[in-house]
């Protein structure tokens, strides 16, 4: 593993990205929760937009002075342990100390976090979300459902065309690959490739990410074991055989891992991105021996994208979090947490990236794989409903 591999896999973000959103089309369907056939309650008319960028805010400080008028800003399923968000917001609320954060179901996932708009529209409490971090297969819906507003931060021309709304409704943030991460200390034989689930030793020691009907890296987990055993981006079925197999084995556990089952040995194997398997490794360096393989086999990208809410109650606050986020300090905070940010390309043109930042980041040499939207969506579908058809095990969070 190498800086000029990583290099590498970073410019393929920009190449992948591309063939995956150009032509994106409009669809009814999300690609990371369960689309229920019952109509919802109508939403209430969302307030109209407000400015769409910097300028028409009145520039930084006049930003600046609005979201210090509202005083607050919610978000919502943004894990301290998650692309290094913790670091991220404690500089963020350190560097506008004006503004108290509500930080709102923390360990959500996409579905739960529209869920959140949709069940708060309206509501000018803390407990509407202003801002979302979601897969970018929800951009095209939340904008068919009127769920999001526009704004155009003052890095836009330096994020890609294909990894952004043309109207600025959402734009990219940042992109993973799923690794394994492993409790050394717990497991001595540590597994290298997605057969290795299987071996008799693992028994009772495999836990997912997540809901695998829900929330979008355990979507992305079945798809790549379906890669890594003969399926395609157009078909994981092999994927969800492979986990009819882990569960048969009794490898699989009912439980969604968290950093505290992975680092005490209840759940000592998971399978994650990688920007979290390899924050949650540098976070127990002295207490937990973790080793993170990037499997041989089965490497799928995803992306996740930012957005504001048409309903969010303190809509300067969350322009002014957008700022920080696409500003070089923000995209350097994710790409210190091992997330390749969306404006990666751009800072390493502008040799913005320090050089103990770039030589600390792995990377493997297996190819990376970007599913298209129509993929995203499709397959996402099949996973969802062939988990409790095919694999038969419902993975809840952990107590």
């Amino acid at each position: 593993m190498s800086r000029r591999k990583f290099l590498q896999l970073a410019s393929l973000a920009s190449a992948g990205i591309a063939v995956s959103i150009a032509g994106m089309p409009a669809f009814a369907q999300d690609a990371t929760a369960e689309v229920t056939p019952t109509a919802e309650p109508a939403l209430p008319a969302a307030p109209a937009a407000g400015p769409i960028d910097l300028k028409a805010a009145g520039g930084m400080d006049k930003l600046i002075e609005a979201a210090k008028a509202e005083g607050e800003l919610s978000t919502v399923a943004l894990p301290d342990s998650w692309a290094n968000y913790g670091q991220i917001k404690k500089d963020f609320f350190a560097k506008y100390d004006f503004l108290k954060l509500n930080d709102l179901n923390p360990d959500g996932s996409s579905a739960q976090e529209i869920q959140a708009i949709k069940d708060n529209a309206g509501n000018k409490g803390p407990q509407n979300p202003d801002v979302i971090d979601v897969g970018f297969s929800w951009g095209q819906t939340s904008i068919d459902a009127g769920l999001l507003q526009p704004y155009k931060v003052a890095t836009w021309d330096t994020i890609p065309d294909a990894a952004k709304d043309k109207d600025g409704y959402w734009y990219g943030d940042y992109y993973g690959t799923l690794v394994f991460e492993v409790n050394a200390d717990v497991v001595t034989n540590v597994p290298q490739d997605w057969s290795d689930l299987l071996k008799p030793e693992y028994k009772g020691q495999i836990a997912l990410g997540g809901d695998p009907t829900a929330a979008n890296q355990a979507i992305f987990t079945v798809w790549a074991a379906a890669l890594a055993n003969g399926g395609t981006l157009d078909d994981a079925s092999a994927g969800l055989d492979f986990f009819k197999k882990l569960a048969d084995s009794g490898n699989l556990l009912p439980v969604v891992v968290k950093p505290a089952t992975l680092a005490s040995g209840e759940t000592p194997i998971t399978i994650r991105w990688d920007y979290n398997s390899l924050g949650n490794r540098d976070a127990n360096a002295d207490t937990v021996k973790i080793e993170v393989v990037y499997p041989k086999s089965g490497s799928i990208a995803g992306l996740y994208i930012q957005a504001i809410s048409a309903y969010a109650p303190r809509p300067n606050a969350a322009r002014l979090w957008m700022e920080y986020l696409y500003s070089d300090a923000g995209q350097l905070a994710w790409l210190t947490g091992y997330a390749k940010p969306v404006r990666y390309d751009d800072l390493v043109k502008n040799k913005a990236i320090p050089e103990e930042l770039a030589a600390k980041l792995p990377v493997s040499d297996v190819p990376v794989q970007f599913p298209t939207i129509d993929q995203i969506i499709k397959v996402s579908d099949q996973i969802k409903k062939g988990w409790a058809d095919k694999v038969g095990v419902a993975i809840a969070a952990a107590p």
